[in-house]
């Protein structure tokens, strides 16, 4: 079978990926950054943001210098990795050979697939079309080799599908970045005046090698088909499903217990052998007339306890109804997590059961809701509403990287968002002597303050916060802040939490 390769190149991957998160960005200027060598670096923009001359590993401070009012997220070292793995398996729908090309592409063997789609064009309008409408900037050729294909995705102006054979000619208007090849080798193009790869295609392979080393012939030899170029397939997890078909069609609670505990026995043994524990589990029931009956669960922890697992599902059995008869049972662990073994020995022997303790609030989830049990953890941010995230009970045990601010007091109770309210200050940077809010004026007897509170550098876009701690007539306290300065415009003062 001949070969033929179509490789798909996302240009602003993780800037379109926050904008399908949040739609609201899809056409603002945006960049993410991390922190290198002491300071913040951009590490991918947005496709508004291209435009205004930023780019990829300038300097955060000098892309805020082009445009002040840029907004900046955190970028994560893993995040391509992970987005083009999902990407890769779900092209798997399209070819049964898909593989990551990082740092922002994908290249799939697709030989012998687009006759099912009527040819090589709908198949490619199909899947750039598809992604394209998910919100993803995204370009893609075919071609007879994984170079030509990857050079005409990214640097082609003319057709995105290169015949069979053709490569060659694809090749010769592209300049020499087409070959994927090494900064160093590409200087050195440049410096002798190569701006097209035709210019030095036909040259002695002797000549080139001396010059510039045996990569170049690598890069030129895979694009023309000359030389082989491994793939990497990604290899899709085997879903966490176990099935049990009925000799009789199930009507009773009994029997949907007794093929529960079946399949719960069944899908535990495969987590356990693999260290790992359900997270979220889904119990269906197929019936005669067609119909699905399903419940799901949710744990705080990994767990693979089928008894424990059990009595979490059997709170919704009576939600089940067979109607004629179920002929199929199905159990699936949409998600899962490893199950840390030692740690779990470690928390017994201390004396605090957190295994214990996690089953019970399972069961008290499947009452009232996995919503209602709540943790707070600290996280390293300045402004008080930021500093604390939401995480799964337990989940946040023995992690340590943090603990909380104790250099100054702060409210049992935030406001979110703050609260505005009418005050009446003597002097700048002086407590108020009184404050209305929400129709009510409570006059203050004691005041603390001011504690001046401003966001992290790389984030600060507006003026500082002067916080209050403040007390009334009637012994009440609470926290108050102004947000900026007086002489520097006009400062607006806000209600933000309670003390106890």
């Amino acid at each position: 079978m001949h070969r033929r390769y179509l490789s798909l190149w996302f240009r602003h991957l993780t800037t379109d990926r926050l904008a399908i998160r949040r739609p609201e960005l899809r056409d603002r200027a945006f960049v993410t950054a991390a922190p290198e060598r002491g300071r913040m670096v951009v590490k991918a923009v947005s496709a508004a943001a291209a435009p205004l001359g930023l780019f990829p590993g300038m300097a955060l401070a000098d892309a805020r210098a082009v445009f002040p009012s840029l907004q900046v997220f955190s970028d994560r070292p893993d995040w391509h990795q992970k987005l083009l793995r999902g990407l890769a398996e779900w092209s798997l729908r399209y070819t049964p050979v898909a593989c990551i090309d990082p740092p922002d592409g994908l290249v799939l063997d697709i030989s012998g697939c687009p006759h099912l789609w009527g040819g090589e064009r709908p198949y490619l309008k199909d899947i750039v079309g598809t992604l394209r409408a998910k919100g993803y900037r995204v370009r893609g050729a075919i071609a007879d080799t994984v170079g030509a294909a990857w050079a005409v995705a990214r640097y082609g102006e003319v057709s995105p599908i290169i015949g069979p054979g053709s490569q060659r000619e694809a090749l010769l208007p592209l300049p020499p970045e087409a070959l994927r090849l090494d900064a160093d080798v590409l200087q050195r193009l440049t410096k002798l005046g190569f701006r097209q790869i035709g210019q030095f295609l036909d040259m002695p392979a002797g000549a080139l090698r001396r010059r510039f080393g045996d990569k170049l012939l690598l890069r030129i030899g895979q694009a023309l088909g000359t030389e082989p170029e491994a793939l990497h397939p990604v290899q899709p997890l085997e879903p966490y499903l176990e099935r049990l078909p009925c000799m009789e069609p199930i009507s009773t609670a009994t029997g949907i217990a007794i093929a529960l505990k079946h399949l719960l026995d069944k899908i535990c043994a495969r987590l356990s052998k693999e260290g790992k524990g359900l997270r979220t589990g889904i119990f269906r029931g197929y019936r005669l007339d067609g119909k699905v009956q399903q419940v799901a669960i949710g744990t705080s922890r990994a767990s693979h306890n089928p008894g424990h697992l059990f009595r979490l599902f059997e709170l919704k059995i009576p939600s089940i109804e067979p109607d004629l008869g179920i002929e199929l049972f199905e159990i699936e662990a949409p998600l899962v997590e490893k199950v840390v073994e030692g740690q779990e020995v470690l928390w017994q022997v201390s004396g605090r059961d957190h295994v214990v303790v996690g089953e019970l609030l399972d069961r008290i989830a499947g009452k009232i809701g996995m919503q209602s049990i709540r943790c707070y953890l600290p996280q390293e941010h300045h402004w008080p509403e930021r500093s604390i995230k939401e995480v799964p009970f337990l989940a946040g045990q023995g992690a340590g990287d943090m603990s909380w601010p104790i250099q100054a007091p702060r409210p049992v109770q935030l406001l979110s968002p703050p609260e505005p309210i009418e005050v009446m200050v003597p002097l700048p940077d002086y407590p108020p002597l009184h404050f209305r809010h929400r129709g009510t004026i409570f006059r203050i007897v004691k005041a603390d303050g001011p504690e001046r509170i401003e966001q992290e550098w790389w984030l600060q876009t507006g003026p500082p916060r002067d916080y209050y701690c403040v007390e009334d007539e009637g012994g009440a306290r609470y926290w108050l802040f102004r947000l900026g300065l007086y002489g520097q415009g006009n400062p607006q003062w806000f209600l933000h939490g309670f003390f106890a």
